[in-house]
């Protein structure tokens, strides 16, 4: 199972996602550093252990309030043989320009469809190499029930993000991931799924890879450490 670090952006520094409430988010506070500076933060995480692959939201621009952009590239240059996957809330008009390359995969998410039309755009746009995330708050799905309700349109890769979990050390939503893992399971090639929201340690990592899923997005558990290294590799090497 790949576990894949979440690095949160907001005004230049790294914040504590918790349930999806990006007004509300702070700076974070980890046990691995001291600092919520972009480039220290991932550093931090690297000492814990040499992922290859990090998750990216930038919140700014997921909110339309700005970006992060500076902060992004200098990590990708600071660490080039790490793949992204960045979240900037992808719309059919930024989507081409959004697209960096082969280590900077794009995530689209749901809440940012407003049509299929639109994702199909996108889709073309990001050479069908981006990563779907369907995205769930309190209230459910977000986004178009297309892209929800049937596994048709789905890419290569697919994140199934709780919002309402992410932050919460609540668990991780067992129900919703087993209704997009039988979804899934009707593709003649099914898509790789990844969970976020939720994980508190290596015994929720250990049933998500009882369902079938891949990888799983963490933020939480990594800076309090209910997810030391020696969890990690355990994990990783399953």
């Amino acid at each position: 199972m790949q576990i894949i670090p979440v690095i949160d952006l907001m005004q230049g520094k790294v914040v504590h996602a918790k349930h999806g409430f990006r007004g509300q988010y702070q700076p974070i506070k980890s046990q691995l550093t001291k600092s919520n500076a972009p480039l220290q933060v991932v550093d931090a995480l690297l000492k814990l252990y040499p992922f290859d692959t990090f998750y990216i939201a930038d919140i700014d621009a997921i909110l339309g309030t700005g970006a992060n952009i500076d902060c992004i590239e200098q990590i990708a240059e600071t660490h080039p043989t790490i793949t992204l996957m960045l979240d900037m809330g992808i719309s059919q008009a930024n989507a081409r320009a959004l697209y960096m390359g082969e280590k900077i995969k794009a995530v689209v998410g749901s809440e940012n469809i407003e049509n299929l039309q639109d994702y199909r755009a996108i889709s073309y746009a990001c050479k069908s190499q981006h990563i779907l995330s369907l995205d769930y708050n309190q209230l459910g799905a977000m986004g178009i029930p297309e892209l929800h309700e049937t596994s048709h349109y789905w890419p290569d890769s697919v994140i199934c993000m709780s919002l309402a979990s992410v932050g919460s050390e609540g668990g991780v939503d067992v129900q919703r991931l087993e209704q997009i893992i039988a979804m899934n399971l009707q593709r003649k090639h099914p898509s790789i799924l990844y969970a976020a929201g939720g994980l508190r340690d290596i015994e929720d990592a250990n049933l998500l890879s009882k369902l079938g899923i891949k990888g799983v997005l963490v933020a939480t558990a990594l800076h309090n450490l209910t997810m030391p290294a020696m969890d990690i590799a355990r994990l990783m090497a399953m």
